[in-house]
């Protein structure tokens, strides 16, 4: 019996719906990754992206358990002296609220060439409409 191991051009790449509305952030993150990674599908090979397209709708009302919303910090450094930039959950959900569900995502998925190029496959939106109809996305339902 040989190991079997996917070949980037053999993979059929499916989209996927994620209605963030009223759900935990860190449950639409892992749904999100494991699709994006294609960690669900029986061919899995770590090393190639084997995984889908991924589109989270309603990025805006994603919701935070607990005291995160003012007790949690996102830090960013610029590399310059005094660069160092902290804000909570609340300030980035009223400048840009997809990127609390981009960086829970991003967080999850490999931080190397082939986690960059997993990422691109992931389309964010705060409202209910995304361009990708045409793509027909199915609807993926969070246990």
């Amino acid at each position: 019996m040989k190991t079997f191991s996917a070949k980037a051009e053999e993979i059929e790449r499916q989209w996927w719906v994620i209605d963030a509305k009223d759900k935990v952030l860190g449950e639409v993150a892992v749904a999100a990754a494991v699709l994006l990674r294609g960690k669900h599908k029986p061919i899995f090979t770590p090393h190639v992206d084997c995984g889908d397209f991924v589109v989270v709708i309603n990025a805006d009302q994603v919701r935070l358990t607990g005291k995160k919303e003012d007790a949690k910090i996102y830090t960013r450094f610029s590399g310059y002296v005094g660069g160092k930039k902290v804000e909570t959950p609340r300030e980035v959900r009223r400048n840009h609220p997809e990127r609390i569900v981009e960086r829970a995502v991003h967080g999850m998925i490999p931080h190397n060439r082939l986690g960059r190029q997993i990422f691109k496959k992931l389309k964010i939106y705060n409202g209910a409409e995304h361009p990708h109809q045409a793509q027909e996305p199915q609807p993926f339902a969070l246990s």
